[in-house]
């Protein structure tokens, strides 16, 4: 399997916190219209080898757009691995401008609620199940009766795990690792910016956890539409472009198993599947985690 991923946060629903936003989707943000675009990505991810597929319940109707991919293409589905996401809700009405676009709720009726969901948008059940976004707040690693109905979905042969963000992301991920189960699988931030959770990961990935990487390109900054000079430069010496180091520095971390293309066109998603190890990964260009999540929330959905 292709150690790339293809994401659908980004073009499965109208809005997102992605640089450049505007300029790559000028064209109309309809269903139909992002259906279309989604389609056109999966295609060209399956032509070039890409076997894994991230959605969410809160990726507007990424689910469904990858649901109706599926069933247009019977065969497919045994050789992809899907992960699915449950604990954030879409609730921006796709719209550009919605007050709030998701909304997360980690109780265990919401569990209940959304796995179905998740069964009837995807025609059968993902092969990796991560409570979304799991933070020092959330109650998912303290809450029994959740944690019980989560055993019982690993136990049917679904991998069950979490994602992380913030600043706090590897005391959240210790506490999972602590835990008897259910978690095996983890879906964390870690790029050329923001590398405070890589230790926990590494002991995660060395414990036998399916370990994938998201926003490898920082939400767009790490992109032509980032404004980090250094970084820059740094890929012009090495041959790539910006994007392209920028995941190939996370395809050089031994602890990673997936990294995710959140690509919403198909020249983005070419130039991602070009990425390489560079030379060196440089060090020195981090970000405190504070001062990174404070940026990354200051985005705009656009």
């Amino acid at each position: 399997m292709h150690r790339l991923g293809l994401g659908l946060a980004a073009a499965g629903r109208p809005a997102y916190i992605t640089l450049g936003r505007s300029e790559d989707l000028a064209a109309s943000r309809s269903v139909e219209d992002l259906e279309a675009r989604c389609h056109q990505l999966l295609d060209l991810a399956w032509q070039r080898g890409i076997r894994y597929v991230d959605v969410a319940r809160s990726y507007g109707y990424a689910e469904r757009f990858l649901g109706s991919w599926l069933a247009a293409h019977p065969g497919h589905r045994e050789q992809l691995t899907i992960g699915s996401k449950w604990g954030y809700e879409y609730v921006g009405g796709w719209s550009l401008d919605a007050p709030v676009h998701e909304r997360k709720d980690h109780s265990p009726a919401v569990f209940e609620r959304q796995w179905p969901e998740t069964l009837d948008a995807l025609g059968g059940p993902p092969d990796v199940y991560l409570v979304h976004s799991v933070t020092p707040d959330s109650p998912a690693l303290r809450d029994a009766a959740l944690l019980a109905a989560l055993r019982d979905l690993a136990d049917s042969g679904v991998r069950v795990g979490i994602s992380t963000s913030g600043p706090a992301q590897g005391a959240v991920l210790e506490e999972a690792l602590g835990l008897d189960g259910p978690f095996t699988a983890v879906q964390a931030t870690w790029n050329l910016l923001e590398r405070s959770v890589g230790p926990v990961l590494a002991q995660a990935h060395d414990e036998g956890w399916l370990v994938v990487v998201k926003e490898g390109v920082a939400n767009g900054r790490l992109t032509a539409h980032g404004s980090d000079r250094a970084i820059a430069a740094l890929a012009r010496v090495d041959g790539q472009t910006v994007d392209a180091f920028a995941l190939g520095a996370v395809l050089a971390q031994p602890f990673v198993d997936v990294v995710l293309s959140g690509a919403v066109t198909a020249q983005q998603l070419e130039q991602n599947l070009a990425a390489r190890p560079p030379a060196v990964v440089p060090d020195g260009y981090c970000e405190q985690p504070e001062t990174y999540w404070a940026t990354r929330s200051s985005l705009p959905w656009a």
